[in-house]
This record gives C-alpha cells, structure tokens and sequence, in this order.
C-alpha cells in the first residue's frame, strides 16, 4: 500500500493536495464493494430536490435541545460488541427507542458498518455527545435538554423509516417539547436514515442539525443543515478520547443551526483525523482486497444478511403483536 506522503508527485510542485485528500465517495465505494460481493441489485439512495427548512424560533441559550442516535444498547447475550468487535447484525435493533438524558448509558456501534480500520470503539462519546451536550448546558450555551434522547433504526427500508420511525420520533421529541434536534449517524445507512428524520421534523417545524461523516450520502439525500466531519465513520461527535475535538464539534454543529439561513446549508469542520489521508482509501475499497479477502468477506455478508433478517422479522412481528422488542 502505498501511503499519500510518499506518494509521486505530479503537480509541478505547486504543493496540490493528494487527490485521495477528500471527502469519501461512500455511495460508490459501497455499490462496488457489495457488486464485488455478488450482490447484484445495486442499493438505490434517497434523493430529493426539495428540502424543508424550519428556522430557529428563540436562542439556543432558551432551547430545548434532543439528540438522534444510531448506536445501540449494549446487549449481553448478543455478542462481541466492544471495542475491536467485526460487524455483530445480532446486535441490530429495529425499534425506535428512548433513553434518559439524565442518566448513562452503553450504547456500541458493532452493529453497523462503521470505519473499523481506523477507529476502535473505544469511546463512546466519539458517537454518543450526551457528554458534551451536558457541558453545553452547564455553560449556558444550550437552554437544556429534553428529558429523552431518541434512538433511531438503521433500516435499508427507506419506506419503512419514512412510514414508522420517522413519525414515531417526531411524536416523542413533539411529546418531550423539543425545540432542535441533533442527529448524529454511525454507518452509511445511518446517514441516511437519520436524513430521512430530519427533513420529516423540520417539515413538521421542528429545527435540525446533522453532524456525520458521509458527505456524499448526506448531501444527495438533502438536509437543511449539516455538519461535515471529515472523519472515519463512527466518529461524527469528534475525535476518540478528545474532549477538546468533541466540544468543538459540538459547538460548529450549534453555530451551523444559529448560522444557516435556508436548506441544504454545508458546513465542513476545520479539524483533521490525519496528516495523512490514506485513511480514505481503506473503506470498502474492493480494489485493497485480496481474491481470498473478497471470498471471506462475501461468506461474511451472507451469513449477517441472514442474521439481520431473521432479527427484523422477529422483532416486527413483535411489535406487530404489541410487544417490545
């Protein structure tokens, strides 16, 4: 592998960036990745032209603020699920849940498809900001949080999430008086799930800010307001084990909502996860992959595809019969 910093150059030196130095194509990466997998049905993204836009109704210091998650409670008996843990589809939930803002919580990302080369699951808050949204309020720079923050299912069923989770979590954050929300997506479905939330809120009046990683995914769906991390997925609140980074990320997302003056308003954060972004070139990137790698890995994607499958239809049948899941 050959890494950017001793890369030829070919600039005539004119001290051009690498051309790898940009944001990652994931839509394409992940259409080759699952073609070279044997899947054969190329995943269509949501798309829009028109994009809802609701503007702040008072300060964020007077602000009931909530978040949107797509990381998932810690479960037990499902799993490797810490840190270093290979994609877990046993730890996939597919229920809108919520949790208290006043308590803690485990909640992981082994079972989406995040940067596992490049992160480690090691810290929670590097996808998980109550932390540093509970900072925001003691300095007064947010009014307060809601009582709840809402965890949202990374469904590749755009119908599903716009029929069931998308009215579901504008019910509980209207339910808990919410005034913005904040959405902070893991993997690239996550992108644009949680895409598909904040336009259903914003259209129904409610202020929101995506903070992720996944510009493309982001962008082509169409958001009023976003905050580009330019970062290995899974880590949209900032830097691991950097408080510093994850209060500054915090902070861009709330000047993007003070800031923004109609939709589809981008905003990229100054902070770098490396000198060198040979990082971009890793993520389901078929052509770094051996013949045997790709035969492993499409095993792999079988038997979680099988996985998850039989975990959605159990838990929807579930709550189909009005249990929980």
């Amino acid at each position: 592998m050959t890494s950017s910093k001793t890369a030829p150059k070919s600039d005539g030196g004119l001290a051009f960036a690498p051309e790898l130095d940009q944001p990652v194509p994931y839509m394409r990466r992940t259409r080759e990745w699952y073609l070279a997998l044997g899947y054969d049905n190329p995943y269509v993204w949501a798309h829009y032209i028109d994009v809802p836009f609701t503007p702040l109704t008072k300060p964020l210091a007077q602000s009931k603020v909530t978040f949107i998650t797509t990381a998932a409670p810690y479960q037990p008996d499902k799993g490797p699920q810490g840190p270093g843990a290979p994609y877990n589809s046993a730890a996939k939930f597919y229920q809108v849940y919520s949790g208290d803002t006043a308590a803690e919580h485990d909640l992981r990302i082994s079972h989406v498809g995040i940067d596992r080369i490049h992160t480690s699951l090691e810290d929670a808050r590097a996808w998980f900001p109550l932390a540093a949204l509970r900072d925001a309020v003691a300095a007064g720079r947010i009014g307060g949080l809601t009582k709840r923050f809402h965890g949202a299912p990374t469904n590749r069923s755009q119908q599903h999430t716009l029929n069931f989770d998308c009215p579901e979590i504008l019910n509980r954050c209207q339910e808990d008086g919410a005034d913005v929300v904040i959405l902070i997506p893991n993997c690239p479905i996550c992108h644009q799930t949680l895409c598909l939330i904040a336009r259903h809120l914003e259209a129904n009046g409610i202020p929101t800010v995506v903070m992720g990683c996944a510009k493309d995914i982001v962008e082509y769906c169409g958001v009023p307001r976003f905050l580009f991390s330019d970062f290995p997925l899974g880590n949209a609140a900032g830097r691991p084990h950097d408080p510093t980074s994850q209060a500054e990320t915090l902070e861009l997302g709330l000047r993007v909502l003070e800031s923004a003056i109609g939709p589809r308003t981008t905003v990229q954060s100054p902070l770098r996860w490396s000198d060198d972004p040979d990082w971009k070139g890793d993520y389901c990137n078929i052509a770094r992959r051996s013949p045997e790698e790709v035969a492993a890995l499409r095993a792999e994607a079988e038997n979680a595809r099988i996985v998850a499958k039989e975990l959605r239809e159990k838990e929807l049948k579930k709550a189909a019969a009005g249990g929980t899941a």
